[in-house]
This record gives C-alpha cells, structure tokens and sequence, in this order.
C-alpha cells in the first residue's frame, strides 16, 4: 500500500515541476507591424517552459502622434513588475526601441524592422520634407496597401489568407496616422546597448543595406516572420539564451 503511494506521489513530480516553471516564465511581447497583428506570430512557438508569449494589440493614435508617444500609449499593456523581452516587427520594433527608453526590459529584439532614422529607406526619409501622404484619403491608404504588398514582398502569397486577413482588419485611419509617425520619426542613435536585430537579406520594405543587424536571415523578406518562422525563431532563440 505504502509502495503504491510513493508510485501516485512520484508520478506528479514531473507535473509539478513543470507548474513550477510555468510560474517562473519570463514574458516576451510581441509587437506586430503596420499592417499586421497578432497573426503575423502565428508559427512562432517559443518554448512555454521558459517563456509567455504576450501580444501588444495596437490601438488609434491620435492625430500627430510621435512614436515615442505612442509607444508610451502601447505600454499600459506590459506589465512591468515581473522580467520581460520585448520582439517589434517593423513598425512594432521602432515602438520598441522607443519602449526600451523608458522600460527596463531584458532585451528588445527587432525583426524586418529599424533602430533608428538613418535605416529607413529613402522614401520614409524624404516625405519628412516633402509629405506627398497627406495628398492621399485614407481609403486610398489601406486600398493601396493591398496593391503595393504583394509586389514588394512577393513571398507574402505563401502566406495570402493571413496577410490578406490582417490588412483587411486594418483602420486607414490608423494606416495613414502611422505613416506619419515613421517619417517624422527623430530616433538619432542606433546601438542601444541591449537592442539587437534581426533582418533578411531579401527586404524591400526596409531594404538590408543601410541596416546593422546582429543577425540575417537568408532570403529573408519583410514578411519572413509570418513566411520563414524558423529561420527567425532561432535567431530569437539565440539572442533571448544570450548564445553567439
């Protein structure tokens, strides 16, 4: 009787440990891109052991809303009083850089994505000076969105019901308030000492040339989040376990 006890009590013990590490998980925050949302993470599968997976939803900015006030608008959804990382895609890792001013998280991981003004392409930069987005209705913003995606990044069609879905769900309102909040944006220095960054070799979003990344992914495009996980996850995984 005694024997079968200790066999009932022994065979909880992995459950337990595996609670006990649940407690003890470390969050990470996604944040998406501009014309993505939580979707964009739908392969991502980090190990539930040691991480929660937590999702920053956007909201509307206001009308002239700079990315470090909207980034401070975002934050009200990380909780702060326990460790975490922070993971931007695109325009989600330029908020994150901004959150990184003023939170304390581990480290911030940027994928398809910019650290600073200077690694912006030309037409974010230049529209600073000459805004020739204000001239289109917002309508015209999200209906051009769903023409101009495929043919810069042709590899969304592997993923076309998603991509497809996620701007679709889009506000123009938020599409166009969000353009000008990324050629206005005045972010001067690119190496924030626990910012690291991950980019394809094959973006022509955020082309890979005026970029200084930690890791790349080859043939990686801007959406190689959605469309090459793996290659991405390990990447994350790396920087997140603080391996080389």
């Amino acid at each position: 009787m005694i024997f079968r006890i200790f066999l009932f009590v022994i065979s909880f013990l992995p459950l337990l440990g595996v609670a006990q590490g649940v407690g003890h998980r470390k969050r990470v925050y996604l944040i998406p891109g501009q014309g993505s949302d939580y979707r964009i993470f739908k392969n991502l599968k980090l190990d539930s052991i040691k991480y929660e997976m937590c999702y920053v939803n956007w909201e509307i900015p206001e009308e002239g809303e700079t990315m470090s006030g909207f980034a401070r608008q975002l934050a009200a959804q990380i909780d702060t009083s326990k460790s975490f990382y922070l993971v931007g895609v695109s325009l989600g890792g330029m908020i994150a850089v901004e959150m990184s001013k003023f939170l304390n998280p581990e480290k911030v991981i940027l994928v398809s994505s910019a650290k600073c003004r200077d690694e912006l392409p030309l037409q974010y930069r230049f529209q600073k000076s000459i805004p020739v987005y204000k001239a289109v209705p917002s309508a015209w913003v999200k209906q051009l969105s769903f023409v101009a995606q495929p043919i810069f990044e042709p590899d969304r069609r592997l993923e076309k019901e998603t991509c497809n879905a996620m701007l679709d769900s889009k506000s123009p309102v938020f599409l166009k308030r969000t353009i000008n909040m990324i050629t206005n944006w005045s972010q001067p220095d690119c190496l924030p000492d626990n910012v690291f960054h991950i980019h394809g070799d094959n973006d022509h979003t955020i082309p890979i040339n005026n970029v200084n990344c930690d890791v790349v992914i080859k043939n990686g495009s801007h959406m190689m989040m959605l469309t090459q996980t793996r290659a991405v996850q390990v990447g994350i995984e790396m920087i997140l376990e603080g391996t080389d």
